[in-house]
């Protein structure tokens, strides 16, 4: 054997063992197709100089998540709404930092599931899961700010964020939705303009 032939032969066997290794990671990587939060773009209106916000987010919950609310785990949704100028810098405060928060959780004894807002324990009841997970995600009337904070000369911006709060998880359920991915359900940052 030559020792061209040699070192293609051994070329050809690392790629083999690369391309195995690759395809091995990718097999046992989490599939995390769904389980997330869509923001729809929202509606601002001015309703006696006070900007109004409303929204529809589409909450697709992993299986884990969905598997803990069917045995009675309650699990928070945390709307985070800032309104800030379009180019502020990092270190600038924004004119509102404000969170909604809401619940969902499965009740056994009537078979269906309640949404409230925090704080309080008390909201709607839903029949359906699906029904439930919509309401979960209504924005609805959302008093942003008065007309007067914004300055006409610059440009501002909304931003959104939805995440899965794993600090109101039970104690024993934490350390495990730290460690896995099914649990750590964000939206990520979104924008808007806002124009005074």
């Amino acid at each position: 054997m030559t020792r061209q032939h040699w070192l293609e032969r051994r070329g050809a066997l690392a790629l083999s063992v690369i391309l195995t290794l690759l395809a091995s990671s990718v097999a046992w990587a989490p599939a995390r197709a769904s389980d997330d939060f869509t923001i729809h773009p929202p509606q601002l209106q001015l309703e006696d100089e006070v900007y109004v916000l409303n929204s529809a987010i589409d909450v697709h919950l992993s299986p884990a998540a969905l598997e803990a609310l069917e045995h009675g785990v309650p699990l928070t949704i945390v709307v985070q709404i800032q309104v800030r100028r379009a180019k502020a810098w990092l270190w600038e405060n924004g004119l509102l930092d404000q969170q909604l928060r809401s619940v969902i959780r499965y009740k056994p004894l009537s078979d269906g599931y309640e949404v409230y807002r925090l704080p309080g324990h008390r909201g709607r009841s839903f029949v359906t899961q699906d029904a439930a997970l919509r309401a979960l995600g209504e924005i609805s009337n959302f008093r942003l700010l008065h007309r007067e904070k914004l300055n006409p000369d610059d440009e501002y911006e909304v931003q959104l964020k939805v995440f899965l709060d794993i600090e109101e998880l039970p104690l024993p359920l934490r350390p495990l939705a730290y460690l896995k991915p099914a649990w750590q359900l964000s939206s990520g940052w979104q924008s808007w303009p806002l124009r005074p």
